[in-house]
């Protein structure tokens, strides 16, 4: 969940102070993906770097910075490369030492910021301390800087871009990398493998090109037998072997500005939040690709190597994102979820606008529409996806069942994998997350393409990697979601998967009363969410009376055992309560051996099939002497969110708990 951020100016002169207050602002724009600790690194004079990092929050890091007056200057610079970072520990305590960004030596000629965890960290340690490097925090992330900085000192005849695809294949794990040096003023250097990375453009003219042509390495070192120099390739006569400055660069593989003078800024970050206020011309980079930026402000895309993936992209598209500043804004609102949660009626409405056709009593996915004869002869339908997506998984896959007769199963990303599941050519394999970039379901639905399966995809992020690398999908247009616990995508998540169930049912004559029943379920459904919304103020005199326990069992079964599974997430998250999600029917097999008089609980019951059974298992409970009042029977499901937004705002005047820990 970390965050980072670089900015690049180039013949856009910038103060000082204004390339701190970028960084700054851009790691507040991503505080709410949770971290412990924040740093930045800027030039502070002629070939020289500083960096400054604590543990503690993006404004004590600001304070910091300010109160630096040699540092937080009205210097100009017409160029210049500056990089930031939020850390979530994951090797080594927060503190100074251990916070991003990292640095290759004292003279900091290679600093890093880095998302992700390197799994060979121990061995690159060993051979870089075996080398004479010295190691000042316990991170993985310290081996990345020294390892360039070691390729460096044997080959300093590289070009930066060189040093880093020479480095990068030593690496095992997920990363996502922004990398400066003082070898290089000017240069930035980025790349990814299973974090997010996007760059933002920004320029007074209009661009060369929408789309940048992927460069392979691989194809340049095959060029004839010439004479290396840095940024380029020349022969023995001196002059250059391409019209750029070599690199295999030129006018056609590299974005600049149509002006002569190439006045541009370049934002790298995690996410689209911390960039939409600068620019809305996006590109999403792909695993493996390295985004070099040059001292004459072009931006390349490389690759070390060709795939054997026949549909393998040639270039990067520049995009424009569909985002407005407001949308990522809290408004009148305290919390970003607490926002969320009351944006659920226009929420699903969007899911559903141009896609229910209530009128016509009809249901359209343009995004499946043209292989939905290829999944009803399917063998069955594998749903995989990871935490509040594996519940909208849950929860629809008894309705998918009903209407398409076909076998459904689910899975969690993570246990798939490490099963190696046997996966076939006529399987449908679905994968759901909000973001489209979470690491154990990309790697699930790499996994499955491999074998053939037919992929598709659900998800809330335009331009995502899951949406990318998927062959057919459905966008579940719930608009950003800035809190790190999901609410509306949910919700968004699980109207998409009943659309679909509709469209996969929509010649079936037998089922023709039960589809117009959801249809017009799914008409009322945005008047029947704000009515449970309206009751904010009674879930929160019942959020009072439970905050402070120690642990919360919350029962149901049926359709409302998903319901159950996300509540008892959300409470887990929001209020550092133990909180388990118990099928109802499963209660006399271990979990009523924990229920007594101080054990508060939650039953969710509806007026379904499974009413009596639920309220069986009520009896059951309070045979236990459990109080009257330590039962909640909430009659609509969606007031589990409610219950954890009214909670989160009782515990909001301490620590934080909208940014986790």
């Amino acid at each position: 969940m970390c965050g980072i951020f670089a900015y690049i100016n180039h013949l856009v002169p910038r103060k000082r102070r204004e390339v701190l207050e970028f960084i700054i602002n851009g790691l507040k724009r991503m505080e709410y993906r949770g971290y412990d600790s924040a740093g930045l690194a800027v030039d502070s004079g002629v070939n020289q770097i500083t960096i400054v990092k604590l543990p503690g929050k993006v404004k004590v890091l600001e304070s910091a910075v300010m109160a630096n007056e040699k540092l937080y200057d009205d210097f100009v610079y017409d160029v210049h490369v500056g990089i930031g970072h939020t850390r979530w520990a994951t090797h080594g305590a927060p503190s100074a030492v251990n916070s991003h960004p990292h640095r290759s030596d004292v003279g900091n000629e290679f600093v890093v910021v880095h998302n992700g965890i390197i799994t060979n960290y121990k061995y690159l340690k060993q051979y870089l301390t075996e080398h004479g490097f010295q190691f000042e925090s316990e991170t993985d992330t310290e081996t990345i800087p020294k390892l360039i900085k070691h390729v460096y000192d044997r080959h300093p005849e590289l070009s930066f871009r060189e040093l880093v695809e020479q480095a990068i294949p030593q690496i095992e794990g997920a990363f996502a990398l922004a990398i400066k040096s003082s070898h290089f003023p000017g240069e930035c250097v980025a790349t990814r493998r299973g974090s997010p990375l996007l760059v933002g453009i920004k320029s007074a003219t209009h661009l060369t090109t929408d789309y940048i042509p992927v460069i392979y390495s691989a194809d340049i070192k095959q060029s004839p037998p010439a004479q290396k120099k840095r940024n380029g390739l020349v022969n023995n006569s001196g002059t250059s072997l391409v019209n750029g400055d070599g690199d295999g660069r030129d006018s056609l593989t590299e974005f600049k500005p149509l002006n002569d003078r190439a006045e541009v800024e370049y934002f790298f970050a995690s996410d689209a939040s911390a960039i939409i206020e600068h620019t809305n011309r996006v590109l999403y980079l792909e695993d493996d690709d390295v985004a070099y930026v040059t001292c004459e402000g072009g931006l390349s895309i490389h690759r070390m190597k060709r795939t054997l993936d026949k549909n393998e992209e040639l270039s990067r598209e520049i995009t424009t994102l569909r985002l407005e500043l407001e949308q990522i804004m809290k408004g009148n609102f305290e919390y970003f979820m607490q926002k969320e949660i009351f944006e659920q009626p226009e929420s699903v409405f969007n899911t559903m606008r141009g896609r229910v056709l209530f009128d016509e009593q009809k249901v359209v996915l343009g995004g499946v529409k043209d292989y939905v004869s290829e999944i009803k002869r399917c063998r069955r339908m594998l749903m995989i996806a990871c935490g509040t997506s594996y519940h909208s998984a849950v929860a629809t896959r008894q309705l998918l069942e009903e209407l398409t007769e076909i076998p459904v199963i689910i899975e969690l990303a993570s246990d798939f994998l490490d099963r190696a599941t046997p996966i076939f050519r006529d399987d449908v394999c679905f994968f759901i997350s909000q973001s489209g970039e979470t690491a154990d379901t990309l790697n699930a639905l790499r996994y499955c393409k491999k074998r053939g399966a037919l992929i598709l995809g659900i998800t809330n992020t335009v331009g995502s990697s899951i949406s990318r690398e998927s062959i057919c999908g459905v966008h579940i247009n719930a608009g950003p979601e800035i809190g790190v616990a999901s609410t509306k995508a949910y919700t968004s998540q699980f109207i998409s998967l009943v659309m679909f169930g509709l469209v996969m049912s929509e010649d079936r004559t037998s089922l023709r009363e039960r589809r117009l029943e959801i249809i017009e379920g799914l008409r009322r459904l945005p008047e029947q969410i704000q009515e449970v919304l309206n009751q904010d103020s009674r879930v929160l005199e019942l959020a009072q009376e439970m905050y402070q326990q120690k642990s919360l069992l919350v029962m149901g079964r049926g359709y409302n055992f998903s319901t159950c599974l996300e509540g008892a997430l959300k409470i887990k998250e929001l209020t550092y309560m133990h909180s388990e999600g118990i099928l109802a029917g499963e209660l006399k097999h271990g979990p009523l051996a924990l229920v007594d008089k101080g054990l508060p609980i939650v039953m969710v019951v509806t007026r379904d099939k499974v009413f009596t059974k639920c309220m069986n298992a009520v009896h059951e409970v309070k045979a236990r002497e459990v109080p009257d009042k330590s039962f909640v029977v909430l009659v609509v499901c969606l007031c589990l969110w409610s219950v954890c937004g009214a909670i989160g705002r009782l515990r909001g005047g301490g620590e934080n708990i909208f940014i986790p820990r």
